[in-house]
């Protein structure tokens, strides 16, 4: 029986020979000790029996055996209570007002102490979800080595700020390389999409305010599209707009395959504020706003730099500059990448 449950049962036992002290004048030394003997010997009873604590039951026998019985021995007010008071020189007259303060008083104390489990329960669930974070049941493999080899795939990953032109970019890549650009952004937008998605709503809301979704489903939308242009004989993937955190860089590279290098295209907030607003004219996308845009500035400082500081680290980053004109920008793309990667 838990520790809760057991404050209720003691509360229970003395409230009842409270009541009964209030009504008939025993001692309060002598209601304390019945109720600690009460609960005692009740939890022995129980346990001799086999039998599991029923609260009910308790608070039944609790209150029948409190109350004083309306009976000539024991009689309320008034009456023929002579005798009785005589026997008895410790019985003092009923005091209702006794009686009130302390069911009030035993109320206020469950009250508190229900309130008291109920916030820690709540507290340990939401520090049960902050740590495990959003479930999900998309599937991605579990194996040890990555679902494609290096043999089978070339993976470049493209960062950068919102705003800065990497899809332009990799357009550009496509046309004259053959590679395959799969942009996390809008594989997320597909399925947000895509009729009787189970995680339509989630990504949604991750999207508008400028979160990053939960790194299963992201993940496991890349492997799919990487398995099905493999399977059409596709090879050198351009993963745009990924890995957007540590996690999800180590996870993709555990699970799916190992990254050549990563593109950064470095640009001031100004100049991308200045391109996003100008593409919300058209684009129609829900997070192309002043206040999205905001968020989404915030949350690539926060946990997008690691990731490029992290591959900097291994030298597995090159920085292309991208204040310029698009087409001085995608020169200088390809001549950098050629000294990476044979295309």
């Amino acid at each position: 029986m838990s520790i809760y449950n057991c404050n209720r049962l003691f509360l229970l036992y003395s409230t009842g020979f409270a009541i009964r002290k209030a009504l008939t004048g025993r001692g309060i030394s002598n209601c304390v000790s019945q109720s600690r003997r009460a609960l005692t010997s009740g939890a022995e009873a129980t346990l001799r029996t086999g039998g599991g604590f029923q609260l009910r039951d308790i608070r039944r026998r609790t209150f029948s055996s409190a109350l004083p019985r309306l009976s000539g021995t024991q009689p309320i007010v008034g009456g023929n209570s002579s005798s009785s008071s005589s026997s008895d020189p410790s019985r003092e007259p009923p005091n209702f007002k006794k009686l009130i303060a302390v069911v009030l008083g035993a109320s206020f104390i469950f009250y508190i102490v229900s309130r008291s489990m109920k916030k820690t329960r709540e507290t340990r669930r939401d520090m049960k979800l902050d740590v495990e974070g959003p479930k999900v049941d998309m599937t991605i493999n579990q194996a040890s080595s990555p679902a494609f080899s290096r043999d089978q795939v070339s993976v470049i990953f493209v960062l950068g700020g919102p705003g800065v032109g990497k899809g332009t970019q990799c357009a550009n890549l496509v046309k004259d390389y053959n590679f395959v650009h799969l942009s996390a952004g809008d594989l997320l937008r597909a399925e947000q999409a895509r009729e009787g998605s189970e995680y339509g709503e989630l990504i949604s809301t991750y999207i508008r305010e400028g979160k990053i979704v939960p790194q299963e489903i992201t993940i496991a939308l890349l492997k799919n599209a990487m398995a099905s242009e493999v399977a059409n004989g596709k090879s050198k993937f351009l993963i745009d707009g990924f890995p957007r955190k540590m996690d999800q860089a180590l996870k993709f590279e555990e699970d799916v395959a190992v990254s050549e290098f990563t593109l950064y295209f470095d640009c001031t907030e100004e100049v991308m504020l200045q391109r996003l607003l100008k593409r919300s004219e058209t684009s129609g996308r829900s997070d192309d706003n002043i206040e999205s845009i905001k968020k989404r500035f915030k949350t690539f400082v926060d946990t997008s730099m690691p990731v490029i500081d992290y591959y900097k680290s291994k030298d597995k980053v090159i920085t292309i500059p991208c204040e310029k004109s698009k087409e001085e920008v995608y020169e200088l793309v390809t001549s950098k990448i050629k000294d990476r990667l044979t295309i």
